[in-house]
């Protein structure tokens, strides 16, 4: 397991590089028990086993998903992220660039105790949303 510190920011960035190498274990391990996750919708999603299974889900659908922040502004207990999201949708393993698709995103973490109690998205999923409307 890496080391990270304890601020509210050491803790979301260790939250990020756990996303961008899709590895689900660590994202467990950084979730409060409680956990929820929100998305752009308002959509939110609670219990770090139900997210396990959510993110595993999600990087079968899109296996290169990375977010890139540009910016963080931490408030301990909170960090603000702004960047951008990107991956490719598949339906067959297969990374075809025809379904690469981007999005600016913002992020909201809350930490509580060490952990990420809350992940907040907002982010235009417009551009995945086309992709998996076409069926490709």
């Amino acid at each position: 397991m890496e080391s990270i510190g304890h601020s509210a920011e050491s803790i979301a960035q260790a939250f990020l590089r756990a996303i961008n190498r899709q590895d689900v274990d660590r994202l467990a391990e950084l979730m409060a028990p409680a956990h929820r996750f929100i998305d752009s919708l308002g959509n939110t999603v609670e219990g770090r086993e139900r997210m396990r299974e959510g993110w595993a889900a999600y990087f079968r659908m899109v296996p290169d998903y990375s977010v890139a922040i540009e910016e963080f502004y931490p408030a301990d207990p909170v960090v603000l992220m702004l960047g951008i999201a990107s991956g490719t949708l598949t339906r067959d393993g297969k990374l075809n660039p025809e379904n690469r698709w981007q999005t600016p995103i913002a992020i909201r973490a809350l930490i509580e105790d060490g952990l990420v109690a809350e992940w907040r998205v907002y982010a235009d999923n417009d551009p995945i949303r086309k992709l998996m409307a076409s069926g490709k």
